[in-house]
């Protein structure tokens, strides 16, 4: 779920530009597509402003995550020469792309049936408790925003959360404290399953093409 945001609200800065790198990033991504056919690289532009803001956010006081100003996708608009609002749109419709500022850490909980099956209430009640936030808040210092979402993809692994583009699965309210409480001190936790499990293999190992797995180093 989104966090609630306004194109025109005080917070969005007047002016947005790539940087030479980030610009170079963009350029290469547009010419993954046929000519005339630019307009298609709108979604990785979008993903590329989104990491700009984030990085320019790590130095900032308080600081802040990702998230992409209208300001930036005007920016895009005018390099895929295409209408504004057709970069509203896709922006609006994807949830990945966050519209309005979040933590430096954006801790998605998924709560669709296989991790609510699972426990991830107890996640829910963990991060709240932890973080003394409600869901759609951010921390007073900037460090985390809290936000639920549907679902992840990681359902054998359940229940998971994702924390900026890492995923942390077979969670218990213990585990999901201590990756906090981890990414507080400015670490970064080990991501992927928090029992060992490789892959989305079963707990107990490998049940099916154990020699390969094996070789594989996976079992």
């Amino acid at each position: 779920m989104k966090k609630p945001f306004d194109l025109n609200a005080d917070y969005q800065p007047a002016h947005f530009e790539f940087t030479p790198a980030f610009m170079d990033k963009a350029r290469a991504a547009i010419s993954l597509y046929p000519r005339g056919r630019q307009k298609s690289a709108v979604m990785p532009l979008l993903d590329l402003a989104q990491r700009q803001i984030a990085q320019e956010g790590a130095k900032a006081t308080p600081p802040y995550g990702g998230w992409i100003s209208r300001a930036a996708m005007d920016h895009i608009a005018e390099i895929l020469d295409m209408p504004k609002v057709k970069v509203y749109e896709v922006a609006t419709f994807y949830s990945m792309y966050n519209l309005a500022p979040v933590g430096t850490y954006l801790v998605q909980v998924c709560t669709t049936t296989p991790c609510w099956l699972c426990g991830s209430a107890e996640i829910v009640k963990a991060c709240e408790d932890r973080l003394e936030i409600g869901m759609g808040e951010t921390t007073a210092d900037g460090k985390f925003t809290l936000v639920e979402v549907e679902c992840l993809g990681a359902c054998v692994n359940a229940p998971m959360v994702q924390v900026n583009d890492d995923y942390y699965e077979d969670l218990s309210a213990g585990a999901m404290t201590e990756i906090i409480d981890t990414l507080a001190e400015g670490m970064k936790p080990q991501a992927g399953s928090q029992k060992g499990r490789k892959a989305s293999m079963a707990l107990s190992g490998p049940t099916s093409l154990e020699k390969q797995a094996k070789k594989a180093g996976v079992a």
